[in-house]
């Protein structure tokens, strides 16, 4: 998978196993390779707010599935011993259709039969489509992994992923459990960066700029009076809203601000929105992932904007950080292949739960195991 930072592209293998009520994941190592460079320029260059051509959409649907395909068959190598079951493919997200609350579409790209050909195993992909199609919102779904893999925590646990945009999910012991993006992760703080350096830089390594620059009150004012953080979950957002046109145009002329300053009242805006999603939805401990994580500084203005509330990582509970999202995607296609639904209505907005996704056979054609009888209610990690 490749998430909305668009850097690079992981891949993360897994064994899974049914036990019972309970679905066994054995986290076996993750691979990662940065899109090439002018791959991502050319990435960057069509994503909204910038119009494209469906030439262009066509060479990137192929270079995509390109590089996804050398890593997957990468990862089958060094992680599998060159025997692998399944790849799962969340594909590259370029458009996410949202008008007045109601998600019409969703387009990710990087063509599955490249990964196909390389690796000889069949592949899951396109899985947020159908939950569109159901009424949902296709996102966050990886909110069923994070219910089973958070069931029978104590209180009102929530999981946090930090990316472009930052989703939570929320399982209550008692009651149906919610989730949704809660807005900016990376998203406005790469742009930042990006902009005010001349792309010399494309993130804020270590929180490095917003360690040194002070969040400006009013401009923070002026971000937080965004409407998206108002509406009621399910909602989804993306880059298609947060992005640096959408900064730029809330930076007055008289926002003379050093750079730090801008950075750093994005950092700010990203922990204030988190932190007023996690207290609206009443969870009592957070448990992130992501590549938010490894900004100290956003990491420390979460901490404070959460006062009492209790921040770990996904490591604590034995779940790589840095690979989450993949193994939860992993766990969606191996749902997919067990004839089993992958969403939780509640919390994409789905009329009714779905099996999710595409398959495209692999080299030995496509043989689908016996549809599980039961699906599973709780995720355990198991270590290697």
């Amino acid at each position: 998978m490749s998430g909305t930072s668009h850097d690079a592209v992981d891949a993360a293998a897994a064994d899974l196993a049914l036990r019972g009520d309970s679905l066994l994941l054995t986290p076996l190592g993750m691979v990662s390779a940065p899109y090439p460079e002018e791959l991502r320029a050319a990435l960057t260059t069509a994503l909204p707010p910038a119009s494209t051509t469906m030439r262009e959409v066509c060479r990137l649907d192929t270079r995509i599935g390109q590089a996804f395909a050398a890593v997957a068959d990468r990862a089958v190598r060094e992680l599998c011993d060159g025997r692998a079951d399944l790849v799962v493919s969340h594909g590259q997200t370029v458009y996410h259709w949202v008008e007045q609350g109601r998600v019409h579409g969703t387009l990710q790209i990087g063509s599955p039969s490249w990964i196909a050909e390389a690796t000889g195993c069949p592949v899951v992909s396109d899985l947020r489509s159908r939950d569109v199609a159901a009424g949902g919102q296709g996102a966050p779904l990886v909110s069923i992994v994070d219910v089973m893999w958070l069931r029978g925590r104590p209180g009102v646990p929530a999981a946090l992923n930090l990316g472009g945009i930052a989703n939570l999910t929320v399982a209550p012991a008692a009651g149906e459990p919610v989730a949704f993006d809660t807005g900016p992760g990376n998203a406005l703080i790469d742009a930042a960066v990006h902009a005010l350096t001349d792309g010399r830089l494309d993130y804020d390594r270590d929180g490095s700029l917003a360690a040194r620059g002070s969040v400006d009150a009013a401009l923070l004012r002026r971000l937080l009076d965004e409407p998206y953080y108002a509406k009621p979950p399910p909602k989804t957002t993306g880059k298609e809203l947060f992005h640096w046109p959408y900064l730029r145009a809330v930076l007055t002329d008289g926002d003379r601000l050093p750079a730090e300053d801008v950075v750093a009242t994005v950092t700010r805006l990203t922990a204030r929105t988190v932190a007023d999603a996690v207290r609206s939805a009443g969870a009592g401990e957070v448990i992130a992932s992501g590549g938010g994580i490894r900004n100290p500084t956003l990491m420390s203005m979460l901490r404070s904007a959460l006062r009492d509330t209790p921040l770990r990582t996904s490591d604590d509970l034995g779940l790589p950080s840095a690979a989450k999202e993949a193994y939860a995607f992993a766990v969606l296609g191996f749902l997919t292949v067990q004839g089993l639904a992958g969403t939780v209505p509640a919390c994409t907005g789905a009329r009714h739960p779905s099996v999710l996704g595409s398959i495209t056979p692999g080299g030995r054609g496509l043989r689908l195991p016996e549809p599980a009888a039961t699906a599973p209610v709780r995720l355990r990690v198991v270590p290697v």
